[in-house]
């Protein structure tokens, strides 16, 4: 058998191997994708704030999991700059969030917190605890009932309970001042 003939031989078996093994690999590839119900729960989630009024709260599904959105009144703010002292990390150093939420608030304005409603202990749902009902909480904030830890309305955690850290900020923007997007720290076109 002359040469030639045997390479084009050995060069369309090659080829025909290849084209078999990329196809055989497609159902693979497809498999570890998320599903279209993963992708839904991973996506940005947007709340209209506009009916939420002041010193109310507003509790909303993403990724599974509760989040709390707070209106703050003037008193509630002014509260949470004066009553540090009993915080296991006021300055939020510890603490998981962005940025823009490195703040006293805590969230990219004063007004709106944003918090997801997990607390930093084992994993429960603290409930909101209005102002004046908690001798620990005379602003108001939130409690765990499972094992009695107490947040502020900045999501700070208090000194001698057992959650060691402040409840987290996920990453959100106000797309309009009363839509609220959560999942993402900037519209899509300002992340590019």
């Amino acid at each position: 058998m002359p040469s030639s003939r045997r390479y084009f031989l050995i060069q369309s078996t090659a080829a025909v191997g290849a084209l078999g093994a990329a196809g055989a690999a497609v159902p693979f590839v497809q498999a570890m994708l998320p599903s279209a119900r993963a992708r839904a729960q991973g996506a940005p989630v947007k709340v209209d704030v506009s009916r939420l009024r002041v010193d109310e709260h507003l509790v909303v599904e993403w990724r599974r999991q509760p989040l709390y959105i707070v209106r703050r009144s003037q008193a509630t703010l002014a509260a949470l700059n004066s009553e540090t002292e009993g915080l296991v990390d006021p300055d939020s150093d510890r603490s998981e969030q962005p940025q823009y939420a490195a703040n006293a608030y805590r969230s990219r304005t004063p007004e709106y917190l944003v918090l997801q409603g997990i607390c930093t202990h084992l994993g429960c749902a603290p409930k909101a605890v209005q102002a004046a009902r908690d001798e620990h909480l005379p602003a108001g904030g939130f409690l765990c009932p499972c094992h009695d830890s107490r947040f502020d309305y900045a999501g700070r955690v208090l000194r001698g309970y057992p959650a060691g850290r402040n409840l987290s900020v996920p990453p959100y923007y106000f797309e309009t001042p009363e839509i609220l997007v959560v999942g993402l720290d900037a519209p899509p076109e300002e992340r590019a």
